[in-house]
């Protein structure tokens, strides 16, 4: 296994990709002879050309509008987003088109389309610029979301979400793009729709992924210098969501602690909780507690920001709250 960042995994999907079927093209604002904004699509543009890497006006409708027409004709288009904080202008397009068109024709159309977007806060850009938005976007059925929190779970994520034949939303964490991890060689695919138990515990069921992921393995580790063995069930995917680890995990350790970087209301952690209650009621012995973001826009002034974003310290406070 080679051991790479989440930004290099992400370059070599798309690029094995590109390489693999010519129906293949990103389309974005910058992703070209730019690189792209993180340089994902560093080197594309001389590579395979300005037919398969275009640059787009700054026009999220346009991106997203052209992108559904390619996948309805039998093109596989990625369209970046610079930010996911960009999709609310392209709304109609990501949750009113592309999830409804083949179950409107009853299967006549696919949308084989990925839309990258990087969201998330700690990069000081300002509350329009910082939002997590997933619970939004995982609302809608016909819509895959996918936020993976290893650079090998965006690799193989992201190759199967290209793939696919229903169209995609991958968000990639703005401050994760340097996170190292070991990435297999070769050819490997990663189901979406498959949560993973990322690290084996006894004492407390920790549910977390993109971000909280991070935040939850580096709690872990504290709180086993505590005696308290953490087990963290990384969901990678939120719509299709796969309840399944999460639920025999919490069986187990009879706790559960939900860690995300969104806000707390109407969140990915309160449906977690709501289905760990309907699934496995009888084996509450604590309530599920969320970690989440202040209720707040998230502020520009550097330590604002990280005062409101989620920490190491609150999903450790989190877990010893549970186990009171």
């Amino acid at each position: 296994m080679a051991r790479i960042t989440i930004r290099e995994a992400i370059s070599q999907a798309l690029w094995e990709e590109m390489e693999r079927d010519p129906s293949v093209f990103i389309l974005g604002e910058e992703v070209g002879v730019w690189g792209g904004t993180y340089a994902v699509t560093k080197g594309f543009y001389d590579h395979f050309g300005a037919e398969r890497v275009r640059d787009t006006p700054i026009a999220e409708n346009a991106i997203l509008g052209s992108a559904i027409g390619a996948a309805l004709v039998g093109q596989r288009p990625i369209a970046e987003l610079m930010t996911i904080n960009f999709a609310f202008s392209a709304m109609d397009y990501i949750v009113n088109q592309a999830p409804k068109l083949r179950y409107m024709f009853g299967g006549q159309f696919r949308v084989p389309l990925v839309i990258r977007a990087v969201g998330g806060g700690g990069r000081q850009l300002g509350a329009t610029h910082s939002q997590t938005p997933d619970a939004i976007f995982a609302h809608f059925p016909g819509l895959k979301v996918v936020s993976p929190g290893t650079p090998e779970d965006a690799k193989g994520l992201l190759k199967s979400a290209i793939r696919s034949d229903d169209p995609v939303l991958f968000i990639e964490h703005a401050t994760m793009y340097q996170v190292r991890g070991e990435v297999p060689e070769g050819e490997y695919l990663i189901p979406i729709g498959k949560s993973k138990i990322q690290r084996q515990g006894s004492d407390v069921t920790i549910v977390a992924y993109s971000k909280g992921l991070e935040l939850s393995l580096k709690a872990a580790e504290e709180l086993a210098g505590e005696g308290i063995e953490a087990e963290i069930v990384d969901l990678r995917t939120l719509r299709p969501l796969d309840m399944q680890p999460v639920i025999e995990s919490f069986q187990k350790t009879n706790r559960a602690v939900v860690v995300e970087e969104g806000w707390k209301s109407y969140g990915v952690g309160s449906e977690v909780a709501a289905r760990i209650y309907e699934q496995a009621f009888d084996y509450v012995d604590a309530p599920v507690v969320r970690v989440a973001q202040k209720e707040v826009p998230l502020p520009y002034n550097r330590a604002l920001e990280q005062a409101a974003l989620p920490q190491v310290t609150d999903v450790v406070a989190a877990v010893k709250e549970v186990l009171r």
